[in-house]
């Protein structure tokens, strides 16, 4: 698997490059000999060249987002969504790991990461080899028919839809990318939304939007994953979304060590024992560096 490169060069010197309240030798130092469970957010695959949310304190982005249940009810929301992931799924099924998700998997290869728990829908760290994985919030790759439940690929989708929208994309202005795998335009009402092949379903995203609810088994899978951890990493989240969140909270409240590495603000900043605030796509090589194997 190709790994794609950050745009700087990293500096690959112990305690080099240090932003915010903590150094990067003091992440070393508090991972040295450990067992790790990481929980990635955006941050770790902006540098893939997928946008983030925004962040804690910062403004949203414009678009809003999909609702769960909104996109259950209505037709049109439907078919918005539909257009505009139509448009983005070129993009978006084009990247490629990058630094962070390749030291990630080589973590997880050495035996001192014993989990991975992400917030993205991206599959970047499946691309760069990891393994054990629970996905919070699903993937974009998968599709769900909201009829009869299969599950079916969301590469083989875009070809369906594209088929059934020939000349649509060609009259339209401009396209700007979302971080979610979609696009904005205004011109979605008169894409045609495709069906269920199985079933004649509404298919759906396998995801959970905004205002859906992660499943039980998810969230009890990694629960119990941290919870035999030494340390919990977060990577590239400002844990502004609860789903993220309330892992932090529990780590915190057993006495667990939480260890931050991201660019910007974070609700865990006043409670976590160290945060870095620099690119992961540089702290995490580095820290693979300098631990070396096992």
């Amino acid at each position: 698997m190709t790994i794609a490169r950050p745009s700087d060069a990293a500096p690959w010197i112990e305690g080099a490059g240090a932003v915010g309240s903590h150094t990067w030798e003091a992440l070393g130092a508090l991972t040295e000999g450990k067992r790790l469970v990481a929980l990635t957010g955006a941050g770790c695959s902006t540098a893939s060249g997928i946008p983030d949310y925004g962040g804690l304190g910062r403004p949203p982005r414009g678009r809003k987002p999909i609702i769960h249940d909104e996109f259950l009810r209505s037709p049109a929301v439907r078919q918005r969504y539909w257009a505009r992931a139509t448009l983005g799924w070129a993009r978006f099924a084009g990247v490629v790991p990058n630094p962070a998700h390749g030291a990630l998997a080589e973590m997880e290869r050495r035996g001192w990461l014993t989990h991975l728990i992400t917030q993205n829908v991206d599959r970047l760290h499946h691309g760069a080899g990891s393994s054990t994985v629970t996905e919070l919030h699903g993937a974009l790759a998968e599709v769900l028919c909201l009829g009869c439940g299969e599950l079916s690929s969301r590469a083989a989708l875009q070809g369906r839809l594209v088929a059934a929208n020939p000349d649509w994309e060609a009259g339209l202005a401009e396209i700007r990318h979302a971080p979610d795998g979609d696009a904005e335009t205004e011109a979605w009402t008169t894409f045609h939304v495709v069906a269920c092949e199985a079933c004649g379903g509404c298919l759906k995203p396998n995801v959970v939007f905004f205002g859906g609810t992660v499943a039980a088994d998810i969230v009890e899978r990694a629960n119990a994953a941290i919870a035999a951890a030494d340390v919990l990493l977060v990577v590239g989240s400002s844990l502004a979304v609860y789903s993220g969140w309330r892992f932090v909270r529990e780590a915190l409240g057993r006495g667990q060590p939480v260890a931050v590495v991201n660019l910007g603000p974070t609700r865990a900043d006043g409670e976590a024992i160290l945060k870095v605030e620099s690119p992961a796509a540089d702290v995490l090589p580095w820290l693979l560096d300098r631990h070396g194997p096992r």
